[in-house]
């Protein structure tokens, strides 16, 4: 169904500095991806994508602030618990301003972190280190299985993934809402200062091209995290991916890889955004 009347605002995580190399490694830009997915999502809405590590971004503050249905914040190679990056304390402000403000708020990865540092919760570097490409049987949590999040989503399931941080301590009004054994909390409902954060950490909006493009980009950082044993190693992962991207039902790939529906088949990738915007944005547009 269109709906011209929707309004997201976007925010792409990412500092200046990193969007280059991941477009010249063939990714899409974080704010471009994630305004592509909601339009795939809510067809017809309108997308304002802002770039709030950026010293000269002016973001909307106040009255200005509800005259977006919903905010989708990105992903982003930035850390929350660096207290004295200023990147990273002016996107804390803006989101406990936007909680303040009532206007529902979304996102992946960098998202659910956010979500839970502004509400006053913490953060901390993962001890497994980085959860690379895939998040493998990410459970529901029992307040997962019955939230409007996960409406329709089996319990068991994995999401295409890339950090290294992780949520440690919720904060008063969050709930868990689904983890793995590498991720304690994958997804988190934040309710703060009467706001609303729906986030995960794992990214629905990513396909197989954009996690062999961050792969390109990372590769000889995640080789020496010990995600590969060798570079080499990493370009055959990149290239499988890039593969099975173009050629989705090739049954080796999907069996080498151990990919499955759950990463390729947008009605079931999408189902978060998807339920976010059916219970958080359409009851309430404008």
């Amino acid at each position: 169904m269109v709906n011209s009347k929707i309004r997201f605002l976007v925010l792409d995580g990412y500092p200046k500095a990193h969007r280059g190399p991941l477009a010249e490694n063939g990714g899409t830009l974080a704010g471009e991806l994630y305004a592509k997915r909601l339009k795939d999502c809510a067809p017809g809405c309108d997308t304002h994508i802002v770039f709030p590590a950026d010293a000269d971004c002016v973001l909307p503050a106040g009255d200005s602030l509800t005259q977006y249905d919903g905010i989708v914040w990105t992903g982003s190679s930035l850390t929350i618990h660096d207290e004295h990056d200023e990147q990273v304390v002016r996107q804390i402000k803006f989101a406990q301003a936007a909680f303040e403000a009532g206007v529902p708020m979304f996102g992946s990865c960098w998202a659910a972190q956010m979500a839970v540092t502004a509400a006053g919760g913490r953060c901390a570097p993962n001890p497994r280190g980085r959860e690379f490409g895939l998040a493998r049987k990410i459970e529901l949590s029992a307040e997962g299985r019955g939230h409007p999040l996960y409406a329709g989503k089996r319990t068991v399931f994995d999401g295409y993934t890339s950090h290294q941080d992780e949520i440690t301590h919720l904060p008063s009004g969050a709930v868990s809402l689904a983890g793995n054994a590498f991720t304690s909390i994958q997804a988190v409902d934040v309710t703060y200062r009467g706001g609303s954060f729906w986030a995960v950490q794992y990214h629905p909006e990513y396909d197989l091209h954009e996690i062999a493009s961050l792969c390109r980009w990372r590769r000889e950082a995640l080789t020496a995290q010990g995600n590969f044993a060798t570079v080499a190693e990493a370009d055959i992962f990149i290239e499988k991916m890039e593969a099975l991207h173009q050629e989705p039902a090739r049954s080796d790939l999907r069996w080498q890889m151990g990919v499955d529906d759950d990463v390729l088949n947008t009605d079931v990738k999408w189902l978060e955004v998807r339920n976010w915007i059916a219970a958080k944005i359409l009851p309430n547009a404008n």
